[in-house]
């Protein structure tokens, strides 16, 4: 067995870098043939630009491509560790290659850790040309790009690969000289699309893991769903064998439905030292305050929802103590299903064909000719009346979807709409 650095080889991920557009997996949308970014970049005409999205999307690899068929210079910065000097120093290596008549491609990884000085250190030698900048952004770059910057690039979003995607990724780095060819591994299709699934979207979470597996297994092996488990899990807290895995994620959702806190605290805790990615753990927490509690405590949905982007921010080990409070406040909190209920109701009739029209009053009136369509003629401007309600028709025929047990908040919303009505029937 090989160790995963043997014979000096660099990583997986970077020795499978594309040399050509039509290597680049994923990001069809915006790399796909006749694409804007694609002609751009085929045109040899590329103008500075941000790439934002989940990691292991193809940010900076489509970055170091675009400067290698452009044969520009590639510079890279990452905004953490750098500091002024060098964002001058970069900048005054872009001048002095544009005078030379050579283009720059300066990378700044991590663009959005930048502050607003180093984000306006960069606006001048934009403007004239001097570098061409690729950043590479995490987080949406309509918050964290200062508007001077923002308006001087071109914004490019980049999704997670799907699984198609990482399975044609994987089988790539299985049969091409730079990946694992030589190990002539074999692998079934339901346990490449296993290592996709687990993947979660992430290229190079994907292709290290790959490489993982491959130096714990002998040249032409079968990669077997046993050895994709132990790498991803481990075998300490029993945690992924099978359908052991799905097992403790169910266990944790109904212990904290079940308010049990105990209960879910325990298997929030094998999930965790198992390696589960703690942002599906905080997903499942935020479909679970609507489903299972709901308007009963509206706070719930507040809470994991925050819980949710904490995680995103600080990671493991951390976000353990932000699951574990989100956690307790579930499943301490009062229980409904009524939105669960309800919303499943409204869907089941739009599916089963019953399409109402929408009544005269409600439609849109804002454009030339509505009037004259009697578009919004009669409707009843709510804030107008008293306790801003007043008694209209909604739907064309009458339907109901909605009903609740009046638990904890529910009850008070439940108070709230009766005395509304009361007062407009009394009026």
């Amino acid at each position: 067995m090989e160790t995963l650095f043997s014979k000096g080889k660099r990583p997986l991920p970077y020795r499978l870098q594309p040399e050509t557009l039509d290597e680049f997996i994923g990001q069809s949308h915006i790399l796909g043939k006749g694409k804007p970014l694609r002609n751009l970049i085929e045109k040899d005409a590329v103008k500075s630009s941000v790439f934002w999205g989940e990691p292991g999307t193809g940010k900076t690899t489509l970055a170091r491509l675009i400067a290698k068929l452009s044969r520009a210079e590639f510079i890279e910065i990452n905004a953490v560790t750098s500091n002024i000097k060098e964002i001058k120093e970069a900048l005054k290596r872009g001048k002095a290659n544009f005078e030379l008549g050579k283009k720059t491609i300066l990378f700044i990884d991590e663009i959005h850790r930048f502050n607003k000085i180093q984000q306006d250190a960069l606006l001048p030698d934009i403007e004239a040309g001097n570098v061409i900048l690729v950043g590479a952004s995490t987080e949406n770059p309509y918050f964290s790009l200062v508007p001077a910057l923002r308006s001087r690039v071109k914004l490019y979003k980049f999704n997670p690969l799907s699984v198609k995607e990482i399975k044609k990724l994987l089988r790539w780095a299985l049969t091409d000289r730079r990946g694992l060819r030589d190990k002539k591994l074999k692998i079934s299709e339901e346990n490449l699309e296993l290592i996709a699934r687990l993947s979660g979207g992430d290229g190079r979470k994907a292709l290290n893991f790959l490489e993982e597996i491959a130096s714990l297994v002998p040249v032409g092996a079968e990669i077997t769903r046993e050895i994709i488990e132990e790498v991803a899990y481990g075998e300490t807290t029993g945690y992924g064998k099978g359908d052991y895995h799905y097992d403790i994620i169910s266990a944790f959702i109904k212990s904290v439905r079940g308010s049990d806190v105990d209960a879910a605290l325990y298997y929030l805790a094998r999930m965790l030292k198992g390696g589960e990615d703690p942002m599906f753990i905080a997903r499942r927490l935020v479909i679970l305050a609507s489903e299972d509690i709901g308007n009963a405590n509206p706070e719930a949905l507040l809470i994991s929802n925050a819980a949710m982007n904490i995680v995103s921010k600080i990671g493991m080990p951390e976000a353990a103590l932000t699951l574990a409070q989100a956690t307790i406040y579930l499943a301490m909190s009062p229980k409904s299903n009524a939105v669960y209920r309800s919303i499943g109701k409204a869907l089941e009739a739009v599916e089963s064909g019953d399409i109402l029209p929408v009544p005269l009053h409600l439609k849109d009136s804002h454009y030339e000719g509505a009037k004259k369509l009697n578009h919004g003629k009669g409707y009843l401007y709510p804030h107008n009346f008293p306790r801003h309600y007043v008694k209209q028709k909604y739907l064309s025929e009458d339907r109901k979807f909605y009903t609740d047990d009046g638990i904890g908040f529910e009850k008070q919303l439940k108070i709230w709409l009766k005395e509304m009505m009361e007062d407009e029937n009394n009026g």
